[in-house]
C-alpha cells in the first residue's frame, strides 16, 4: 500500500540517547526497560522493548537509538510505555536496534 508524503509526516521518528535501562522480568516476553533523552524539546520519555537477545542493561546506556515518539502512551504489565524504540529482525527474528552511525543532537528528525 502506498503512502503519500504527508503519512509520513505524521510518523514523528527521532533520535534519543538511553540513559537509563533495567531488566523487565515480569513482562511476557523477555524485555528491557529503557529511558531516553530527546533534548529538550521532548525531554526524557520510556519504553519496554523486547531487545533482551541482543542487548543487556548495562550495554545500553550513552547508545542512540531511533523511536516513534507520538504513539498514545501504552500500559504494559506495570510500565506505562510512551515511545516505540525501532528495530530490525536479524535472521532469527530477533531484534538489532535503529541507530546513526554518527552521534547526532538528541531530539533530531527522521528525514
Amino acid at each position: 500500500m502506498a503512502i503519500t508524503f504527508d503519512d509520513f509526516l505524521k510518523v514523528d521518528i527521532r533520535v534519543g540517547t538511553i540513559t537509563r535501562a533495567e531488566p523487565f522480568p515480569e513482562a511476557r516476553k523477555p524485555a528491557i526497560k529503557l529511558w531516553v533523552d530527546f533534548g529538550p524539546e521532548l525531554g526524557e520519555k520510556k519504553t519496554s522493548a523486547q531487545i533482551a537477545h541482543h542487548y543487556t542493561p548495562d550495554a545500553l546506556p550513552g547508545r542512540q537509538v531511533a523511536a516513534v515518539v507520538n504513539f498514545p502512551p501504552k500500559q504494559i504489565g506495570s510500565f506505562m510505555s510512551e515511545i516505540l524504540v525501532l528495530g530490525f529482525p536479524d535472521a532469527d527474528g530477533e531484534v538489532v536496534l535503529i541507530s546513526p552511525d554518527l552521534k547526532v543532537p538528541d531530539g533530531g528528525r527522521m528525514f
